[in-house]
């Protein structure tokens, strides 16, 4: 064996285990693998990575140490720093958001739509909208479509993975990346991926005829390596993300308003675009309604934030000897302290003088 040290791509986590790709070839004597293949080790985390917190996500660049190649065993020493992180999905070092929507089957749904661009915008990744079942609806509804969406700032990608039409041009963009794949269930993310990476067979749910909405096929983050180079990792689906933005970055999440910001400025610096006398943004563009709601939900979730302690009051902050910062947990003030020489001998003292003015009262008491 000549590695003993390695870098590799966490392509995968389940429980306390993670499935990690190797990022350079092997060259052993005794076993059947070539210096070219493809090899995936399963690992754990160093405990010393435990102690201090040191989490490990799908996409983490890690170091492996102790291969074992004969299981295919190793442990992770290392993970190093992220270029991106994402909290939903759990994924390190991405490169690009591909929101994915269905045209029919489900319908579009500009506001839902809205809601997921301002959500990719807010990660600061590029992103790529591409538009599936564009076999549904007819040449001019995708002109409208496509318009439509220019004003908004985006050029989407019409696709249909059912007669396989513009498949070659999202290959382009995903090539030599690391891709997350967003967007509501049933619009065909599962079988676009299929479609992409033959290699694998992901679960495809039907959509729900009642609600016109698909069922959650994907259960945890996983990515897939593409033919042509690049990494996809498909997110388990949600109908509504969250937005836990802060207000005053709200606006900055719409291209449209950030170019009516680029050409003139708001008279008030803290201006948040609503009713503010000499606003640069507030108008009659088509999405200025769902950026009014949008900024609600974002004040709401504001204050319910500042409703609750600051998670760091329970930390105290602890500096390494390499200089990183480490935060452990505060002990409960006097809890597990021990009582000072000073503060026994006061006890004591207070405990004698107590019980010298309890004798004196008994002394009274029987005089009398």
């Amino acid at each position: 064996m000549i590695n003993s040290e390695l870098l590799g791509t966490v392509v995968a986590v389940q429980a306390n285990f993670y499935q990690v790709r190797l990022q350079q070839p092997v060259e052993m004597s005794g076993l059947n693998f070539l210096p070219t293949d493809d090899l995936a080790l399963l690992c754990t985390r160093r405990t010393r990575l435990k102690k201090i917190g040191q989490k490990v996500m799908v996409g983490d660049l890690v170091v492996v140490e102790e291969p074992d190649w004969l299981d295919r065993r190793g442990a992770i020493a290392e993970v190093l720093p992220r270029k991106t992180e994402l909290q939903r999905p759990p994924v390190a070092n991405v490169d690009q958001i591909l929101l994915v929507f269905a045209l029919e089957e489900p319908g579009l749904d500009p506001w839902q739509l809205s809601r997921f661009l301002v959500k990719a915008e807010s990660t600061g990744l590029d992103l790529c909208l591409c538009l599936n079942k564009s076999d549904l609806i007819s040449h001019q509804e995708q002109q409208k479509w496509q318009i439509g969406l220019q004003k908004w700032g985006y050029a989407p990608l019409f696709i249909s993975v059912v007669k396989q039409q513009g498949i070659e041009l999202l290959y382009h963009h995903l090539q030599n990346k690391i891709t997350v794949v967003a967007g509501p269930s049933g619009v065909g993310k599962s079988s676009l991926i299929n479609y992409l990476i033959p290699s694998i067979d992901l679960r495809v749910g039907e959509v729900s005829g009642k609600l016109q909405r698909g069922r959650h096929t994907t259960r945890h983050v996983e990515l897939f390596e593409l033919p042509g180079g690049g990494l996809l990792a498909d997110s388990p689906g949600f109908n509504q993300p969250s937005l836990n933005c802060q207000p005053s970055d709200l606006i900055s999440y719409f291209p449209e308003a950030r170019v009516r910001l680029a050409q003139q400025s708001c008279q008030f610096s803290n201006c948040l675009h609503r009713d503010e006398p000499n606003c640069a943004v507030r108008g009659d563009w088509e999405r200025y309604e769902y950026y009014l709601k949008f900024l609600e939900e974002a004040i709401a979730h504001q204050a319910e934030q500042q409703k609750t302690p600051d998670e760091e009051s329970s930390l105290k902050l602890k500096m390494k000897r390499d200089g990183k910062r480490q935060y452990e947990p505060k002990l409960e003030t006097k809890k597990y302290r021990r009582s000072s020489r000073k503060q026994k001998h006061q006890n004591l003292q207070e405990l004698y003088e107590n019980q010298s003015l309890k004798d004196i009262y008994q002394e009274v008491e029987d005089e009398y």
